[in-house]
């Protein structure tokens, strides 16, 4: 145990806290990001291990079905954790200014609202899937199956939603170890649950959706625990759980603009699929759909490193900010863009390369491997101006400013992909120009943040005084 000192006050941390407003800028980054980057990995694969295990040992319409709904799975992830840095930016900035009590109210008012939330996500969350599920477009038999999965899903929506804002809390004070050892217990857990339930029981779509979601409570109730047993300035204590005023406020101003815009962007991935599935009616369109369900697969994997490091940025600028080095804060920004941007093109080599056989793994069919190759060698190259989009916004919600990047991101994500796919439908009546509506919106997303990014002094965004 550590202990940090700010205005005669003697402040309690815990030895698993790390503070980035000192010490070389690219070895917190990287020693933030690695244990982020391969416990994301891990809850990505909840979806990926029941996309496998349905696309081997079920059918290909459950195949098509549990990939259909990633899109929602997405979104329902990134409004969370969306949501989840709001608290993170508050945290974090108090953290850096060391102001103990200020975290510590912040942590309970984060727990209160997040119980408060998943109460009225779930109740909302099954009484719309009909409504997601038509407009996904799905064969009658596959659409049975989807519905099946998400309302199990919408109905453990507790333990993704406290997993994902305990995770924030350990984050915003340095700590990304603890969250990715309990995603590497839950998703082991996860993939043994899933082959019992499909391959013993025999329960087929519902026993994938089952093993996610007992799993997801499994990994939230660890979390909690760790904050309960906290002796730093984050331990939650049961009895405090209260909605400060002000803090659910500053919390709710940075992340409900984030979870908008990572819930309605992830969501309006639902309607490139109902473009793609008009290919080709009844000879190819299921094809077309299992081989984009390989590619989303693959994609969620290879974004990983980026997300990691724009999520390590947004902890490192939190810190800083609240320390007061606006200076340090942006060379941590530049120095998060070069190493994102040399990890992809790392990454791209062996996609690029091996695809049929990264696709086949998913599902050995032939036409479901021919169509996913498609998709990631026409893609993957352009992840690399994902690298700028991702990391110069989350930067600015680490500093505060979570208006703006939304902004950018709904314009370039939904506005402008939802034009463009609509112009190109009626254009040509091939799916390659469809698929490449991701990284026209990304060029868009990219070249925007980066002009706001450079126009704005994110010094003058802090939290804390």
């Amino acid at each position: 145990m550590k202990f940090l000192h700010h205005k005669g006050k003697q402040l309690q941390s815990n030895k698993a806290d790390v503070d980035m407003t000192q010490g070389n800028i690219l070895r917190h980054i990287i020693a933030f990001a690695v244990p982020l980057m391969i416990g994301n990995l891990f809850q990505q694969l909840y979806n990926t291990v029941d996309t496998w295990v349905v696309g081997n040992y079920v059918n290909n319409e459950a195949y098509s079905a549990v990939g259909a709904v990633a899109p929602v799975v997405n979104m329902l992830i990134g409004s969370f954790s969306g949501l989840a840095s709001g608290a993170g930016a508050v945290i974090s900035q108090y953290y850096g200014a060391k102001q103990n009590d200020n975290v510590n109210k912040s942590v309970h008012t984060a727990i209160a609202l997040t119980l408060l939330l998943a109460v009225l996500f779930t109740a909302a969350g099954i009484a719309m899937v009909p409504l997601m599920l038509k407009i996904v477009n799905l064969q009658e038999k596959a659409t049975a199956e989807a519905t099946t999965y998400l309302t199990v899903y919408f109905s453990g929506l507790i333990g993704l939603m406290l997993y994902n804002m305990g995770a924030a809390i350990l984050r915003a004070v340095g700590d990304s170890k603890r969250p990715f050892y309990f995603l590497v217990v839950c998703a082991l857990l996860n993939t043994i649950l899933d082959l019992v339930f499909v391959l013993y029981f025999e329960m087929g779509v519902f026993g994938v959706a089952l093993a996610t979601i007992l799993s997801q409570f499994i990994s939230a109730t660890l979390v909690i625990i760790t904050l309960m047993r906290s002796t730093g300035c984050i331990q939650l204590n049961v009895k405090k759980l209260r909605l400060h005023k002000d803090l659910c406020i500053r919390i709710l101003t940075i992340g409900m603009p984030a979870a908008l815009q990572f819930g309605v962007t992830s969501f309006s991935n639902v309607f490139v699929q109902s473009y793609i599935t008009h290919f080709d009616i009844g000879r190819t369109s299921q094809d077309y759909m299992s081989g984009w369900t390989s590619y989303l697969k693959i994609d969620q994997l290879v974004f990983l490193p980026i997300q990691s490091i724009a999520m390590a940025i947004s902890t490192f600028v939190g810190q800083n900010l609240g320390h007061g080095d606006a200076v340090r804060a942006k060379k941590g920004i530049h120095t998060a863009i070069v190493l994102s941007l040399v990890i992809t093109c790392i990454l791209m080599v062996p996609i690029l390369v091996f695809a049929p056989g990264i696709v086949g793994f998913l599902n050995p069919k032939a036409e479901v491997i021919e169509f996913g190759t498609l998709f990631l060698r026409w893609l993957t190259p352009f992840y690399l101006l994902s690298c700028f989009n991702q990391i110069y916004a989350i930067a600015l919600r680490g500093a505060g400013d979570t208006k703006a990047p939304m902004i950018i991101m709904l314009l370039s994500f939904v506005g402008f992909r939802q034009l463009y796919l609509f112009a190109m439908s009626q254009i040509c009546n091939q799916v390659i120009p469809i698929a490449l509506s991701y990284p026209a919106g990304w060029l868009l997303c990219s070249i925007l943040t980066a002009i706001y990014f450079y126009k704005t002094d994110i010094s003058k965004s802090r939290l804390v005084k």
